[in-house]
């Protein structure tokens, strides 16, 4: 049968300060009311049911996630948590090796869907024949992985790249598909300019997203980083017993910290035995990992300023002005290229251009208060 994981792990620190620790960007409810989680989770409609759909996120998160998303709240025939909670983040790989673990208690023959929280992408139905055709490619090959590629628009610094080969043939060939020569870590700006010149033929945005069977993820895994597998095989075992979320507790610390890229794909498209999929995402796909990509969904003007909240911008260009306090006015006036955002218990101000650097802010910030910042 047909699973979906939405990985919802993200801290979200370039959103601060909107987003915090008590409530990281993919709860916050930036899309005419409703979270990125939420429109990561009703995308799925029509294409997996919601039986079949998990969220792994930390553990802290369980109750404010079922409350936008009731369903997840109850557990699989076997057991099996469908909101799987993470005591700590310990990056991708621990995520995902654990929930398809899981998801193979339940579905030893499962194929597995795995789709981010923290992006829009439109129109929702072309996506969902487009991961539709993907399931089927895994499905058909079952020993392939499938991932999708996002058709470049700019020469963008701040996303992996995949390098495409010859297109599939066969039976098992989906309209579109291409084997993976390999992923490309984030380039510079020189070779991101390279990548696209050579056009969407040979290079396209590495989007995060995959499809694969779960034994055959499992398999490959237990090869790459045998450690980290043995550990979470282990207390997967007592998934739905007593215990379970305390054993869980224990022997996450240890493990190691690595993402799905390094610490599977990477290996994957070296090994001589795997092969990789990518099917191009041709639709609307935008990375809410920044203000000025949240800036993207909002109405501009003619000088390209961006408002949300309260907001008035005089005689500016290029400026993103929030408010999200009700009664509370962010008046600009003669700014350029700036971001703004204002809560009601802080506000920020920096250059647009120096917006994916709020990592540096979020550490001395979060130490004021005694954390309340954070």
């Amino acid at each position: 049968m047909r699973y979906a994981l939405i990985l919802a792990g993200g801290s979200g620190t370039r959103l601060w300060p909107l987003s915090r620790d008590a409530s990281p960007k993919q709860l916050i409810p930036l899309l005419e009311g409703r979270s990125l989680l939420e429109e990561a989770y009703l995308r799925l409609e029509g294409l997996v049911p919601e039986e079949r759909r998990l969220v792994c996120a930390a553990r802290r998160y369980r109750d404010p996630v079922i409350r936008r998303l009731p369903s997840l709240a109850a557990a699989g025939p076997s057991g099996v948590p469908r909101y799987v909670g993470e005591p700590e983040g310990r990056d991708t790989l621990a995520a995902i090796y654990l929930s398809c673990a899981l998801v193979a208690r339940e579905d030893p023959d499962a194929t597995v869907g795995l789709f981010t929280s923290d992006h829009v992408i439109r129109p929702a139905a072309r996506f969902r024949e487009i991961a539709g055709r993907a399931y089927a490619l895994a499905e058909a090959s079952p020993g392939s992985l499938v991932t999708f590629g996002v058709v470049p628009d700019r020469p963008a610094t701040g996303f992996g790249y995949v390098e495409l080969g010859p297109e599939l043939a066969g039976a098992a060939a989906s309209p579109g598909a291409r084997r993976v020569l390999r992923f490309r870590e984030k380039p510079d700006a020189a070779t991101a300019a390279s990548f696209l010149a050579a056009g969407p033929g040979r290079y396209l945005w590495n989007s995060g997203m995959f499809v694969w069977k779960a034994a055959t993820f499992l398999e490959l895994a237990r090869r790459y980083e045998p450690a980290l597998a043995a550990s979470i095989d282990a207390v997967a075992r007592g998934a739905g017993l007593p215990g379970f979320e305390a054993e869980l507790a224990a022997a996450y610390p240890a493990l190691k910290k690595i993402s799905v890229d390094f610490g599977f794909m990477e290996p994957a498209s070296r090994d001589p035995g795997v092969e990789i999929a990518v099917l191009p995402l041709d639709l609307e796909w935008l990375d809410i990992g920044s203000w000025p990509a949240y800036g993207e969904l909002l109405p501009r003007d003619e000088s390209r300023n961006a408002a949300s909240g309260e907001a008035a911008l005089v005689e500016c260009s290029g400026t993103l002005a929030v408010s999200t306090e009700p009664g509370h006015l962010v008046a600009c006036l003669g700014c350029e290229d700036l971001v703004v955002v204002h809560t009601p218990d802080a506000t920020l101000v920096c250059p647009r251009s120096r917006a994916d650097e709020l990592k540096k802010l979020y550490g001395p910030v979060s130490e004021l208060e005694g954390g309340r910042y954070r």
